[in-house]
């Protein structure tokens, strides 16, 4: 029988390479895509206003004020970030479903939306109680430790020492039960016979503070999120959640390296609208969600995060397919789990 790794992880992996192998890109992936579309009756004659369930300093902060930029540079029309951290993203979930369906509010949000209703169906599915704008993300995770720390020095010494410290090591992590980087890293605990205390963090900055300040031994993260504690010299990584190293990290062991039989897991992010939302605006904001995600800033921001290791488009469809895949993964991974699947 499968582990529930590898269970949820081969149709993720299959999703992503599918992706990279068969499209066809010129320059950007959406050059067919008209340079320019009216909005329909005056559409937006206001700025628009972008819920962001997660803190500004984190990945998902980064990317909604990058991607705002991008739509702003591409029709001129504001977007305005509303920052609703708390619950995993269950906070900003709740708030954005409550606003008006006008087409005026969108959402940013991240697989963790996916995990959540595959653990409890009441909640709001993101391929069906919302419209996938375009998923502009899609990137790997590392384990991280202070440049500076001298208890453990690389993936090795620090599996030796976590092992010595009797359960009292600890790593940041995001607070919600069930998430990609939670149950990844019960993955890697249990394949490495280490035991480690995962400190839940909601928000990135305190998160990321924790592992600087040394109120923790190690954090788990995508490097795009902590590029400049990575540029600073202050964080370094110690072991790629990737079958293979990628160029950017060329002496980072991965998981093969490593020795460990674990399947990877990706992070993606996204934006969204609400399912009611007049059609022909949610034409307009496609259009303009997806041609921005080809506006130079954004991808000269993708870069600058490591987002171009693995290719990070999808549009409406594409979205659908990979959040309705990772759904069902989830659903069978958590009943592995034996958590109680609503």
């Amino acid at each position: 029988m499968k582990s529930p790794m590898k269970i949820l992880a081969s149709g993720l992996i299959a999703s992503v390479m599918t992706l990279v192998s068969t499209a066809s890109y010129a320059e950007c992936a959406t050059d067919s895509l008209p340079a320019s579309m009216d909005g329909p009756g005056g559409f937006s004659e206001r700025a628009l206003t972008m819920i962001v369930p997660y803190g500004p300093a984190g990945g998902s902060g980064q990317v909604a004020q990058a991607m705002a930029q991008a739509v702003t540079e591409l029709t001129g029309v504001n977007i305005n970030r509303d920052h609703k951290p708390g619950g995993s993203g269950t906070v900003g979930m709740t708030a954005y479903m409550a606003v008006p369906a006008d087409g005026y509010a969108v959402l940013e949000h991240i697989d963790d939306a996916s995990s959540a209703h595959a653990l409890d169906s009441s909640k709001p599915n993101p391929a069906t109680d919302l419209i996938p704008l375009v998923i502009s993300q899609i990137t790997f995770s590392q384990i991280f430790i202070r440049s500076n720390e001298d208890r453990f020095t690389d993936w090795d010494s620090f599996v030796e020492w976590v092992k010595a410290q009797d359960g009292k090591a600890t790593i940041a992590n995001v607070s919600k039960e069930g998430s990609m980087e939670r149950v990844t890293m019960k993955a890697i605990s249990d394949a490495t016979g280490m035991t480690i205390q995962q400190i839940s963090f909601d928000k990135g900055a305190p998160r990321y503070g924790a592992l600087a300040g040394g109120q923790v031994d190690a954090l788990f993260e995508q490097p795009g999120d902590v590029r400049k504690f990575l540029d600073s010299d202050t964080f370094k990584p110690i072991l790629t959640i990737l079958k293979e190293a990628p160029s950017a990290f060329p002496d980072v062991p991965s998981l093969t390296e490593a020795g460990l039989d674990i399947e990877p897991l990706y992070r993606f992010r996204g934006f969204y609208v609400h399912k009611d939302a007049p059609a022909d605006r949610v034409e307009w904001l496609q259009w303009a969600f997806q041609k921005a995600f080809c506006q130079q800033s954004y991808q000269d921001f993708n870069k600058s995060k490591f987002m171009h290791l693995i290719e990070s488009f999808r549009d409406t469809e594409g979205a659908r397919e990979l959040i309705t895949a990772t759904i069902g993964q989830y659903r069978d991974v958590y009943k592995e789990m034996g958590l109680d699947v609503k």
